[in-house]
């Protein structure tokens, strides 16, 4: 899982980037069975992806 916030700031990550993490998590497991530790790791990289977006629209909503 490579798309976190920030440490320091709580700020999260592009929401672009936080896409491509899940798609890279995806990709490399295609065609096999999901542990629950693969589950916890998806459902962490959907609430890190959630911030972003609600991050970048709240910016456009501010800057309207």
């Amino acid at each position: 899982m490579s798309a976190t916030p920030s440490a320091h700031t709580g700020t999260p990550v592009p929401a672009s980037e936080a896409n491509d993490s899940i798609r890279r998590f995806v990709r490399a497991r295609h065609g096999l069975a999901w542990t629950a530790q693969d589950m916890a790791d998806y459902a962490a990289l959907l609430e890190i992806w959630t911030l972003a977006v609600r991050a970048e629209v709240t910016e456009v909503v501010e800057a309207a």
